[in-house]
């Protein structure tokens, strides 16, 4: 038979509490080649990722990857990490703090925020365990990807529903697909971007970088090119750009098969070599700053563009835990939870009751 988790133990009287779960893709523990190994045979092990048969890819996978490809991930690793961790870890982790006081400060109910990383950790698992030891038996979950994909959105549904599936008692449930043409994730992005130019001057032309995924995900019916063309589009219309003031491409291309293009690469290459002077980038496919913002953008595109002939790519950085970006999320949940006692304004503190309840409960012969 199979054994369902029952840890910690259920207690009658306990408060019910309205878990929220953030997710993002995660991290290596180091900036080290084991710890990128590691990272990187669980990232790239998914299925959601690489979609070829499985003894396929674990050849190419564990004779072509792994033996290689960790310790130049390393040294890229290496140029952005800080004294206190990896980027996309601390900015997760600072968001999540905010989005927890916003929430707690809206609802006098229980409410508990955990991050979870689908590879890496902390993980989700670990998240869940989290939030299940804090009496959650309603669970929101909102995956940190404003445009949705089966490689990362649908990843992430993957990872909780087989974590719930061994839970006795398993939370309601309800999760975010995407907000990539949110009112207030738009607004965020176009206030990033002029408060940026209004800082250091406005670039030649604005170049909106999304993270790609193979073009046959887009044959396949994955929704992910368009939300992208959708974001950059309403951004764009909100800031009041001519169609020659802006472009759309798409970053971290790896392997044979063709990907989403154009690319960004070659894109800020031939820009270079046309004689732009200025580039501005802004990459509203990450919610927060990591490798490919930091190192991939930043530096390495950078010094491309410059070898190319360019001038200077001034990087706009992710929203972070800038204010806008904490409301916007917040209201999100917000949205999703409708319904729950926790959000109710009409929500009162049942702490008498519960103790009745547990007393009635203990006296028909339950355990604790």
């Amino acid at each position: 038979m199979p054994s369902f988790q029952s840890s910690p133990p259920y207690s009658h009287g306990d408060a019910d509490t309205l878990g929220v779960l953030l997710v993002n893709l995660g991290t290596p523990d180091a900036p080290t080649a084991s710890a990128v190994r590691r990272y990187l045979a669980e990232f790239l092990w998914d299925p959601r990722v690489v979609e070829l048969p499985r003894p396929l890819w674990w050849l190419i996978l564990n004779l072509a990857i792994l033996p290689f490809r960790p310790s130049r991930s390393a040294r890229a690793y290496s140029e952005i990490w800080t004294d206190d961790g990896s980027p996309l870890l601390l900015h997760c982790q600072n968001l999540k703090a905010e989005i927890s006081t916003h929430l707690t400060s809206r609802f006098p109910g229980n409410v508990h925020v955990a991050l979870g990383m689908s590879y890496g950790n902390p993980s989700i698992a670990s998240a869940l365990d989290e939030l299940h030891a804090a009496g959650a038996r309603r669970l929101v979950v909102l995956p940190l990807y404003p445009q949705y994909s089966g490689t990362t959105t649908a990843s992430v549904f993957d990872a909780i529903t087989n974590a719930l599936s061994r839970r006795r008692w398993v939370p309601e449930f309800r999760f975010i697909n995407h907000y990539h043409d949110a009112p207030g994730y738009i607004s965020a992005i176009a206030d990033g971007i002029r408060e940026h130019r209004d800082a250091k001057g406005a670039g030649d032309k604005l170049l909106f970088s999304f993270h790609g995924v193979p073009r046959q995900t887009l044959l396949d019916g994955d929704p992910y090119h368009c939300q992208c063309q959708k974001t950059a589009r309403l951004v764009a219309e909100t800031l009041r750009l001519g169609d020659d003031e802006w472009m759309i491409t798409f970053q971290s291309r790896v392997g044979r098969a063709e990907w989403l293009r154009p690319y960004t690469d070659e894109t800020i290459a031939q820009l270079g070599k046309d004689g732009l002077g200025r580039l501005d980038v802004v990459c509203p496919g990450f919610s927060v700053d990591c490798l490919e913002t930091l190192e991939e953008i930043a530096l390495q595109n950078g010094e491309l563009f410059r070898d190319s002939g360019g001038g200077e790519i001034s990087y706009i950085p992710c929203l972070n835990a800038r204010d806008d970006h904490v409301k916007l999320l917040s209201r999100l949940i917000e949205k999703h939870c409708q319904g729950w006692p926790e959000v109710s304004p009409d929500w009162q503190d049942d702490t008498a009751e519960r103790k009745k309840s547990r007393e009635r409960a203990l006296a028909l012969g339950a355990a604790q």
